[in-house]
């Protein structure tokens, strides 16, 4: 068996050795090392702009490695502990709709959860598979979707036999985790694909009393988002796949949509960042963890706000929790998660990564340190002594059970008309409505419009949520099935 040496990174290697050949650059990009735009180049740095480099021979080439990338992708292969790896410069978007377009073709059954990413409905619409939609369940006082029930699971099985994968959620947004281990186990007994979105779990792989990684319990696929707590920089990601999954096949899927020309400033990101978890992992990530549980108990002793964690374990559908995750629940201070969002921003110069309707997240890594969560723990107090009022009336379900009329893709490219959106009860959306982040959709293509859902959206504009999707940038308009 091949000995990996995790202390290696091939690509920052070659780079490295590059600048040191004093190359005389004839190809692209244009800006040649930075010369070509003295601003950007001041913006950026000079040692920057000399790696935005082409694929050559000495760097290899993402599109058909066969020298420092494909031995950076081994390397991080043996990290992850999968059979493959592939570096992404598209995202975990690209990777997840590569995972999707490996497994299904036109017609295909795909189980999964609908509070899924609206990159795993894109590629539905790309590759003209049928979502089987196992609900998630919901948790009424915290107003968030959870993971997929196995019982669930089981019976969207048994009624449909011949799909041909089963997606998770692993974890969510929020950190909840489903039992993947059982899932995994379930769906191979019926020969299914198990792909696992995980965008939010590259620390599973590093640290100590996480939840299990995808790529552990016998996953097929994993999208793994290295730039959320990776480390890497934003845009790059690594699609891990099992024994069981043919390489070269996956390697033609990632190449119908993941550019011919790959940043080098992003694979060696992704080069360095798994060197440094492989290595120092499981103490970057229990400080993570310390710093996160030191956040929830300060603010859970605020008062009216609750910062959940493993208390929420049902054994079900919330088997497992990531306990990295500080989400923060606000409606109990009288606020949706938006609007303390908003304030942390414009009134204390803290991002949070995210707040919806009902919660706010605030993401930590270890390049935190102790007084920014101290800070961030004053923000909440102060917010909650300014701004608290009374919570009649607020809107608690971050989740509606969608109403799935025709699928994705035929939806998405049918004739179809502009209407006030007020007008559009009753009618099939051709289009995404979502808030984003976290980008999970209200309404997704083949939809049925609903009095419920008309509520939410004018409920997310009142509280200031992002919303996307649209034709219409102000979503007064939406499109719907023409004849409808």
């Amino acid at each position: 068996m091949q000995q990996y040496k995790q202390e290696r990174a091939p690509i920052y290697e070659a780079l490295e050795r590059f600048k040191r050949m004093r190359v005389v650059p004839f190809d692209v990009p244009g800006h040649k090392r930075g010369k070509g735009n003295p601003e950007l180049t001041a913006f950026l740095g000079e040692a920057c702009m000399q790696v935005d480099v082409n694929s050559m021979k000495p760097l290899d080439n993402l599109c058909h490695p066969v020298s420092v990338i494909k031995e950076a992708e081994e390397l991080a292969a043996d990290a992850f502990g999968a059979a493959h790896a592939f570096f992404m410069v598209g995202g975990t978007t690209s990777a997840v709709q590569s995972m999707v377009l490996a497994a299904c073709k036109k017609g295909d059954k795909i189980i999964l959860p609908r509070n899924v990413h609206r990159s795993v409905i894109n590629a539905l619409i790309l590759c003209g598979a049928l979502p089987v939609y196992v609900n998630p369940a919901t948790d009424q006082r915290l107003g968030i979707a959870l993971g997929m029930p196995l019982g669930e699971v089981e019976k969207a099985i048994r009624e449909n036999p011949d799909a041909k994968a089963i997606l998770v959620n692993n974890p969510t947004y929020y950190g909840i985790c489903s039992n993947l281990k059982a899932i995994t186990d379930l769906a191979h007994r019926h020969g299914m694909l198990v792909l696992v979105d995980e965008a939010h779990g590259t620390h599973f792989y590093f640290g100590k009393n996480l939840p299990p990684s995808a790529m552990s319990v016998g996953a097929d696929m994993s999208s793994v988002s290295m730039h959320k707590s990776g480390g890497s920089l934003t845009q790059s990601s690594f699609l891990l796949a099992g024994p069981s999954v043919n390489e070269g096949y996956l390697r033609q899927i990632i190449n119908l949509t993941q550019t011919t020309s790959g940043s080098y400033l992003l694979l060696s990101s992704l080069d360095l960042s798994r060197k440094n978890l492989a290595l120092h992992g499981a103490e970057i990530f229990q400080k993570v963890v310390d710093l996160a549980q030191y956040a929830r108990d300060e603010i859970n002793a605020i008062g009216d706000y609750y910062a959940y964690s493993k208390e929420l374990i049902n054994g079900d559908s919330i088997y497992d929790f990531d306990v990295t995750k500080l989400s923060v629940n606000t409606l109990g201070i009288g606020l949706a998660g938006i609007e303390v969002y908003d304030i942390l921003r414009d009134e204390y110069d803290i991002q949070t990564e995210f707040g919806d309707l009902g919660n706010v997240l605030a993401y930590v890594s270890v390049g935190d340190r102790e007084r920014d969560l101290e800070r961030l723990v004053s923000a909440f107090a102060e917010i909650r002594r300014r701004y608290k009022r009374d919570k009649t009336g607020m809107l608690q379900h971050e989740y509606i059970t969608p109403q799935v009329v025709i699928p994705p893709q035929k939806a998405f490219y049918s004739e179809k008309r502009s209407v006030p959106i007020g007008q559009s009860e009753g009618k099939i959306c051709t289009e995404f409505v979502m808030c984003y982040p976290p980008g999970i959709p209200i309404l997704a293509p083949g939809e049925r419009v609903t009095r419920e859902i008309l509520a939410y959206i004018a409920y997310a504009k009142e509280k200031g949520c992002s919303l996307t999707g649209t034709e219409d940038p102000d979503i007064h308009y939406l499109n719907v099935l023409e004849g409808e």
